[in-house]
């Protein structure tokens, strides 16, 4: 997002945590930020001190504790940072005279999920059985809470984005299924599935980047918005992607069924994108297959020796194209 955002022209500033993967797509990529704080959403001195040094028109929030799991073994941990961090980004922002536009980005696992075929709209109720998915729908409340208490009086456009399963090649995260592939493959080892049926929407990591820009751009446009695939072809089961990035990978790629018990995780979950479709105009643009095939090329590529930061540019202007 913020070597797209440069390559647009604007003067990107960020808050983060050191990374915590290596290699890191951050660190790898080079960016020369105009601004490059880190810190944690819970110190709202922090963020509120980073936000009046950056002045931003407009602010992206990605920042979360972004794992099922990860949320089983430290719930209160999530809740802080997925609910008070997006509350302490939030205040940090009030009264910012140069700002226009803020993108929360939750989840798609932000709806509360009956499991049933019917695809979650933007209207439906929002919930979660875990405490990931509880912590951004939350978030999503949150979010609306200064929208119409603070935000909405000072002229701001708030609104939220709600991404299927996101892929794509540079995430070394541990704990998430096509990294969890992409490394056992390149090192000759089995994966292991946990739940090989669970069915989610999948989309290449530029489909909802390009609906972030578009939700920052447009004027008039508030409230929540879903980005998943068009139709039945990108709402696949985990078993049929692995299968996919196996046949792609080539040979010695292979997956296991793992025999651990493992926490709850949703079995079916599916989005409606009909309203960014009909009012924003967004479309989705690769298949699941391209952008699973993307996804290994930029690995093998990167693996190969290509930097990167080649290595997006490329695929960034395919995608444009």
């Amino acid at each position: 997002m913020a070597l797209w955002l440069q390559q647009l022209g604007a003067r990107v500033h960020g808050y983060a945590l050191d990374p915590i993967t290596q290699p890191s797509l951050f660190e790898s990529l080079g960016l020369e930020m105009a601004g490059d704080t880190r810190g944690d959403l819970r110190d709202l001195a922090a963020l509120r001190a980073a936000a009046r040094a950056a002045e931003p028109e407009v602010v992206f929030h990605l920042a979360a504790q972004p794992l099922v799991r990860e949320s089983y073994q430290d719930p209160v941990g999530t809740f802080a940072t997925n609910v008070l961090g997006t509350a302490h980004l939030l205040e940090s922002l009030r009264g910012l005279q140069s700002l226009k536009t803020v993108v929360v980005i939750t989840t798609d696992k932000v709806y509360h999920n009956e499991e049933w075929a019917y695809p979650y709209r933007e209207s439906d109720r929002l919930g979660g059985k875990d405490p990931y998915s509880a912590s951004k729908a939350a978030a999503e409340l949150v979010t609306a809470s200064y929208r119409d208490s603070f935000l909405a009086e000072q002229g701001v456009r708030v609104v939220s984005a709600r991404a299927g399963n996101v892929i794509g090649g540079g995430d070394w995260s541990a704990d998430r299924l096509v990294p969890d592939c992409l490394r056992a493959f390149a090192q000759g080892q089995p994966v292991e599935l946990r739940y090989p049926q669970a069915v989610r929407p999948w989309q290449h990591v530029l489909e909802p980047l390009s609906g972030y820009l578009l939700l920052a751009q447009r004027e008039g446009f508030e409230g929540g918005w879903n980005f998943g695939p068009k139709g039945d072809e990108g709402h696949a089961e985990v078993g049929q992607v692995v299968e996919s990035l196996a046949r792609l990978w080539g040979e010695g790629a292979r997956a296991v069924l793992s025999t651990e018990k493992h926490p709850r995780e949703a079995g079916l979950l599916r989005l409606d994108i009909s309203k960014a479709q009909a009012e924003l105009g967004w479309q989705p643009r690769w298949s699941l297959e391209q952008a699973l095939a993307a996804t290994v090329d930029w690995q093998k590529g990167f693996l190969a020796g290509t930097s990167a930061r080649e290595l997006c540019l490329a695929q960034i202007r395919d995608f444009s194209a």
